[in-house]
């Protein structure tokens, strides 16, 4: 029998892993909160569902969608002042919701946000005090999730995602003040796509993982090229290093035995300016 794979919030992401499993044999069910994504899910194949977690309730049109082998958590927390708040008591009622249904297996896409900026390389378990609100709540709902023996997660802590029509040039346009140069902890969607795919075929459950590119050029470099590759203002960088760190995925790369499409975000741009060369 075909294995089944639901995933809450079928997104850039979330829709990109789904059409890649549906490739490779899965049964892909995917959730959505409009009626515009609604449709476009649909007509890439992949069966489609209304799921809105919310703090106090959970709205799902069928039932079946909690009706697989492996559930994967990809939605992110919204950007609002009170997310430190919001987000757990979600990610409370997912969890109410999975034991009711009986799924066995978890994957939660989570964020480089939750390591604090310690201006040195962060490893799993080096957490600290997460500076944005929504590291804080990404770190508050892994604990959730990690904590429940009824069923298995592994946590995946992707760095800023990279690729296709994202065009990083754009991340630092309307910045007013001058940016401090740090190193860069990004990550390509193919990369996302495959390490996800990895822990799926080997079943490798109950882990945390860091997954950014192996090497981290600093945003000067990075950002300075992306814009000139885009016919875009280079954006202005301070003098003055701010706080920084440096994710390291070294235990994703060992234990999955997974070598990177994109060892560098450098890599990706100089494709990119590759295909605009040819065109």
């Amino acid at each position: 029998m075909r294995k089944t794979i639901s995933i809450l919030g079928c997104g850039w992401l979330g829709t990109a892993l789904g059409k890649s499993l549906l490739r490779q044999g899965w049964k892909v069910k995917g959730s959505t909160t409009t009626t515009q994504s609604y449709n476009k899910l649909e007509l890439s194949g992949i069966s489609t569902f209304y799921v809105k977690v919310k703090a106090r309730s959970l709205e799902v049109d069928y039932n079946s969608f909690f009706n697989t082998d492996v559930l994967v958590v990809a939605f992110p927390p919204t950007r609002t002042r009170c997310v430190e708040d919001s987000f757990p008591p979600k990610i409370e009622q997912l969890i109410a919701k999975i034991k009711e249904v009986g799924v066995k297996k978890v994957l939660f896409v989570s964020s480089t946000s939750v390591y604090e900026s310690v201006n040195a390389e962060v490893v799993e378990g080096q957490e600290g005090s997460p500076e944005k609100t929504s590291g804080k709540a990404l770190l508050a709902a892994e604990q959730l999730l990690l904590s429940c023996s009824e069923f298995k997660t592994t946590v995946l802590r992707f760095g800023g995602l990279i690729g296709y029509d994202r065009n990083p040039a754009r991340f630092v346009q309307n910045k007013k003040e001058p940016l401090f140069d740090a190193p860069v902890n990004l990550i390509h969607r193919d990369d996302c796509v495959n390490i996800i795919t990895q822990i799926l075929e080997k079943n490798i459950w109950g882990e945390v993982f860091n997954a950014v590119c192996p090497e981290h050029p600093g945003r000067n470099e990075f950002y300075a090229r992306a814009a000139k590759i885009s016919e875009l203002p280079v954006p202005v960088f301070s003098k003055e290093h701010g706080p920084f760190k440096i994710v390291n995925s070294n235990k994703l790369i060992q234990q999955l035995q997974y070598s990177f499409v994109y060892n560098s975000p450098m890599d990706y741009l100089k494709e990119v300016e590759e295909w605009a060369y040819r065109i």
